[in-house]
């Protein structure tokens, strides 16, 4: 799964307005930049890097590194494809270690292609065997795990790193999108390992996943996939691990990845910064896409790049800067490559209606948009006293809730435009989604709001002016977010939209990985994230609701016997108007219940530095380091 912080579709100013704005964005980036203080931090963040940078340079005068230089916006978790689930260290992950499948990085739709499979994979016509073959003489990058001698990838290892997850050890946020497919045995194996005094036992033979020979596997399932090929083409989930390197660092395997992706991890400084160099053992790959023939851009890309060697990078330097200003002043001062997720309350800086504002076009600075394919929400945990339960009081203040806060105003006030209202949980890009549908997701209705209160018993019975619950007992919503600028502003939303219909909420602060940790272990009662695409298939927004995913994939451990039925259904048809049909009506049952409170489908919107060549963001895959160069003789 991915998951990711919920900080984007933008109306065109009108040319007066946007003149003033950009007047206005031009003034107050000079104001911006006298602030000495907040540019020295900027410098002190990027001062080892451009250190580093330089002396690479001076060692190496006739071939200068080509370096990316990159921020996320929350710190990482680690490194491990059995134990993450944000988006940040997943993308970290799928540049280190591969999956048999690929997307191609430019084909829209989005196209399989093999990636260590020797060729796409075998699969019966039942969709429940799949025999996979690899490309023989791929090596993991080095490891003192592997004593000197270099590694081949074998079946062996996807077979184990498919188990890994099965691992009450390793207490996986993927293993959803495995035990939903069925995998033949092994949910006995995780069984025996989950009883007291158990081990999970890894040489143990099972009929859903076995290695033929050193270079093929089968996986059997019990009952169809139509589908199962995307979860081989996700490394973050799917990534080839050897035994070998877990069993030598055990838990500290977080910060020892190795993999036979193209780069490798050389420098870890938690929740600060992150250093990925090339794999000097990286096999001979050659940059290779298939653009649609109406794809100008696509096209004359393919052009420039087809036949490179991959990667082109020399290294990639990530810094995590949680706060926008110091992000954004970044990459005006050419210390980032990329700012791949614009901060909203800078696009009157950086838009002028949709295009680039002239000050940076002048720059060279380049501008993409394109949909996230993404649903930012806030859960409400199901197995909560107060918010939590499937009777008609509890699912009367969740939607209380719902109508009461004003998503109109977050796109506009918090995110400058840069999303459309959501009207389930289904983004635009996936399959399943309603272009046509409208329900109480998007709904501002505060007075609404009141009169569900009222009737179902939160009323304000000694006159404080907050509501109390149907026993009479207070009544306080426990919120969890973090401490960056956009949390900030959502918190300052929902707290003045719920004072406004009487219900009093408590906003518990902390750090993104706290966050994620407490909510898998289901201590968090309410929390705002996003669920990001991984696949094009729209079943996997609908695992949020999943019964037997709570804990993992389906934050808000929600469970409705009648969706649950819908759900397996939709798991085995092929796509198709039987299938969308089943997955519009598990939608519904989505907002009559409303587990989560759907805000929004963001845009991303990605500027780029001169001299950055091939970044086109794709809708599903996070491997894109591969993919693009940095010439190190364009200034940036």
């Amino acid at each position: 799964m991915i998951l990711l912080p919920a900080l984007r579709l933008l109306p065109a100013a009108a040319p007066a307005r946007g003149a003033r704005a950009l007047r206005a964005g031009i003034g107050a980036m000079a104001r911006v930049a006298a602030l000495t203080l907040a540019t020295a931090a900027v410098t002190a963040l990027f001062g080892a890097s451009a250190q580093a940078g330089q002396a690479a340079q001076s060692a190496h005068p006739a071939s200068p590194p080509r370096v990316l230089r990159y921020s996320f916006p929350v710190a990482e978790t680690g490194f491990d494809p059995a134990q993450v689930a944000d988006l940040y260290s997943k993308t970290v992950v799928a540049n280190i270690f591969e999956a048999p499948l690929a997307y191609d990085p430019l084909a829209r739709p989005a196209r399989l292609v093999p990636q260590t499979a020797a060729a796409m994979p075998e699969v019966s016509a039942e969709h429940t065997r799949f025999v996979v073959t690899l490309q023989p003489g791929i090596f993991f990058a080095d490891d003192p795990a592997f004593g000197g001698r270099p590694r081949e990838l074998i079946a062996a290892d996807y077979v184990y790193a498919i188990k890994r997850h099965y691992d009450p050890r390793w207490k996986s946020p993927s293993l959803f999108l495995f035990e939903n497919a069925g995998l033949l045995g092994l949910d006995a194996l995780r069984a025996e390992a989950l009883k007291p005094g158990g081990r999970f036992d890894y040489d143990r033979p099972v009929e859903g996943l076995r290695v033929l020979d050193r270079h093929r596997f089968e996986i059997r399932l019990a009952r169809p996939a139509p589908r199962f090929l995307y979860t081989l083409a996700d490394p973050s989930v799917s990534g080839a691990v050897a035994r070998e390197v877990v069993e030598r660092h055990g838990e500290a395997v977080m910060a020892h990845p190795v993999g036979t992706g193209p780069f490798r991890l050389s420098d870890w400084r938690r929740s600060s910064r992150i250093v990925l160099t090339r794999n000097p053992g990286f096999r001979e790959q050659r940059w290779d896409a298939q653009p649609a023939a109406d794809d100008a851009a696509g096209q004359a890309l393919a052009a420039r790049l087809r036949g490179r060697r991959l990667p082109m990078l020399d290294r990639v330097e990530i810094s995590i800067i949680e706060e926008a200003q110091p992000r954004w002043l970044a990459f005006l001062n050419g210390e980032l490559d990329l700012l791949d997720r614009l901060p909203a309350e800078f696009v009157p800086l950086a838009l002028a209606g949709e295009r680039l504002a002239p000050h940076l076009a002048r720059q060279g600075i380049g501008l993409q948009r394109a949909p996230a394919v993404d649903t930012t929400f806030v859960y409400f945990n199901m197995d909560d006293p107060v918010v939590g339960g499937l009777a008609p009081a509890q699912v009367a203040l969740r939607r209380a809730i719902g109508l009461a806060y004003d998503v109109a105003a977050e796109i506009a006030l918090v995110r400058q435009g840069q999303a459309q209202p959501a009207q389930g949980l289904l983004p635009p890009g996936v399959s399943g989604h309603e272009p046509a549908l409208r329900s109480e997701m998007s709904r501002y209705d505060p007075a609404r709001a009141q009169a569900l209160l009222d009737l179902y018993g939160w009323r304000d019975r000694d006159g404080d002016g907050w509501r109390e619950r149907p026993d009479g007992q207070p009544l306080v919503l426990a919120f969890a977010s973090q401490s960056d600028k956009t949390s900030r502003l959502i918190r300052e939303l929902w707290k003045k939209r719920l004072d406004a219909v009487g219900l009093r909420v408590d906003f518990r602060i902390a750090q993104w990985p706290e966050n994620l940790k407490a909510s898998r272990a289901g201590k968090l009662m309410m929390w705002g994230v996003a669920w990001g695409a991984a696949t094009p298939d729209g079943a996997y927004f609908l695992d949020l609701l999943y019964g037997p995913n709570a804990g993992e994939a389906n934050m808000a451990r929600f469970r409705l016997p009648a969706f649950d039925a819908l759900q397996a259904r939709i798991a085995v048809l092929p796509d198709g108007p039987e299938r969308a049909a089943l997955m519009h009506e598990a939608q519904r049952l989505a907002v009559a219940y409303l587990p989560y409170k759907a805000s929004s489908h963001r845009i991303n919107t990605a500027l780029t530095r001169p001299g950055l060549i091939g970044y086109r963001p794709h809708p599903f895959a996070s491997d894109f380091w591969r993919h693009v160069d940095r010439e190190p003789d364009i200034p940036r």
